[in-house]
């Protein structure tokens, strides 16, 4: 398992009551979704067909305009490489919005990996991953599921890939961090203020 600092720090919206429905038939493949930014669009595929049941939740969030006022709050760099490193959004688990977790699905299953754009989603443990999710800036193998890595070895559930707009992930990873906000290692890594996302759909 690699040594990043960052490989189990990413926030994980806690157990919500509401039940999610069940999803719609979904054609296999690849799914566009549009992330209508304050710093502009971002457009992923998600890849239903390798990872159907992270993809199907983000879809799930996205169909129910959930993700709607959400925000990207957290721009975090990697210390020795300050030009890797990642932006995170969602709703901070407003229980109000967020579904029950889901099952994770392992990069050794889906045969995804971490690169730069790579959409995954942010848990502190495997199962656990309810709305909040992150997006790559720079390669980051670190994040993918590593057998011989011990204890935490199940690595992060990528499901997506921008393929427009990183040039608008670039400017949130770089926008204003607050100096004060934050707890542990997240501290200086919150955006202030949040980049909102103003509305997320299939395109």
């Amino acid at each position: 398992m690699s040594n990043d600092p960052h490989r189990r720090t990413l926030l994980a919206a806690g157990l919500s009551l509401v039940a999610a429905p069940a999803f719609a038939q979904t054609d296999a493949g690849l799914v566009r979704v549009a992330l209508k930014t304050g710093k502009g669009l971002i457009t992923a595929d998600l890849n239903v067909a390798k990872a159907p049941i992270t993809a199907r939740n983000f879809l799930h969030y996205v169909d129910t305009h959930r993700y709607d006022g959400a925000k990207f709050y957290r721009a975090s760099h990697v210390p020795t490489q300050p030009e890797r490193g990642l932006i995170e959004g969602g709703l901070k688990n407003d229980p109000t919005k967020v579904f029950r977790p889901i099952p994770h699905e392992s990069t050794l299953k889906t045969g995804l990996s971490h690169k730069d754009g790579t959409l995954s989603m942010a848990s502190l443990a495997p199962g656990k991953a309810q709305a909040e999710f992150f997006i790559c800036i720079g390669d980051q193998p670190g994040y993918d599921a590593d057998p011989a890595g011990g204890a935490d070895n199940q690595g992060f559930a990528a499901f997506g890939q921008v393929v427009e707009g990183m040039d608008v992930v670039q400017a949130i990873f770089t926008a204003p961090t607050s100096a004060t906000a934050g707890k542990g290692v997240m501290h200086g890594e919150m955006l202030s203020p949040p980049i909102p996302i103003l509305s997320a759909r299939r395109a």
